[in-house]
């Protein structure tokens, strides 16, 4: 959840960034790919968002057994949708995105940092596929 507070808050940092910064004649929000990263970045978070919401109403009806394979997700996708998020408005930061100016280039630190902290992504990929194969018949998956 604190990573999906990181990515909001770096989006709004872009949204705020790309409204009042000018290049080429005009402010950043005008240019398509800017709305484009701004409206990524928003489903995204959306996403993650969703998907963690998922999780928990799983895990209070049905305990963390059950919710297993959906915490394993978002263990999953919110450092990496916090991660591309926060490069993204570092991009539209410039150089002053990587300064400590801004809190971007820590958030991303501590975005990456996650996704070693809680386990790599590739042991939560690797048990999220055991399961999904179980589940839907491999007897190799047992």
């Amino acid at each position: 959840m604190r990573l999906i507070g990181c990515a909001q808050r770096a989006l709004e940092e872009m949204c705020r960034r790309a409204a009042s910064r000018v290049a080429f004649g005009k402010p950043l929000a005008a240019q398509g790919s800017v709305r484009e990263q701004i409206a990524r970045s928003q489903c995204e978070i959306a996403q993650a968002r969703w998907l963690t919401l998922a999780a928990a109403d799983r895990m209070d009806k049905y305990g963390n057994k059950a919710a297993r394979d959906d915490i394993a997700m978002i263990k999953i996708v919110a450092p990496t949708m916090a991660q591309n998020v926060i490069d993204r408005a570092i991009q539209i930061h410039g150089g002053g995105g990587v300064s400590q100016a801004f809190n971007l280039a820590r958030a991303w630190a501590y975005a990456r940092t996650i996704r070693l902290a809680d386990g790599p992504d590739e042991v939560h990929l690797a048990a999220l596929a055991k399961s999904v194969l179980r589940r839907h018949g491999d007897p190799s998956q047992s």
